[in-house]
């Protein structure tokens, strides 16, 4: 059976506009290695210390209950994203890939990579949108996890908008996605 590498990630945000998509940086990486049926294998939680707005706006704080001491304390994305690499390596085998709610997280991969010079820590896998294939799979407009979670009758575990507790549910949600 194959694994899948779910991942969710937190960012630096503001509710006024003055953090545009292109300028947030990742503060949070949450994955999991799944298996299809929604079976979780490993988990992987890092904080990361955002290098252009390195002080967190009060929404960002109030969304996702990350303090600052625990921003101010963690390494930068070149760290967090070898640490990345080496967690998607544990259980990757054939036929294995990553995949997130929706392409943000892919997105902001992508751009990080390329603010910091490196490459895609996940490039060795494929990605698969997941919000995009529950959708497909269950013939609706595409909707928010949490949603989703109520639509197959599941309950939000851990704390919405975590990355951890995001990529656990989002596991959860393999077999509504990929039947």
């Amino acid at each position: 059976m194959s694994r899948i590498l779910v991942v969710d990630l937190e960012a630096t945000c503001a509710d006024d506009g003055t953090i545009t998509p292109e300028q947030m940086e990742i503060v949070e990486i949450g994955a999991v290695w799944a298996t299809p049926d929604g079976e979780i294998i490993d988990t992987f939680q890092r904080f990361v210390r955002p290098i252009e707005r390195p002080t967190l706006t009060p929404f960002c704080i109030s969304l996702t209950h990350i303090d600052q001491a625990s921003i101010d304390a963690a390494p930068s994305w070149p760290t967090a994203a070898t640490e990345l690499a080496e967690f998607a390596q544990r259980h990757q085998q054939p036929g294995s890939w990553w995949g997130s709610w929706g392409a943000f997280d892919r997105n902001q991969i992508e751009r990080e990579s390329a603010r910091s010079g490196l490459d895609n820590p996940l490039a060795m896998l494929s990605h698969q949108n997941l919000k995009a294939a529950f959708a497909k799979a269950r013939k609706i407009k595409q909707c928010g996890m949490a949603t989703a979670l109520r639509i197959v009758g599941l309950e939000l575990q851990g704390e919405h908008h975590r990355g951890l507790s995001d990529a656990q549910n989002i596991a959860r949600l393999l077999p509504a996605c990929l039947h």
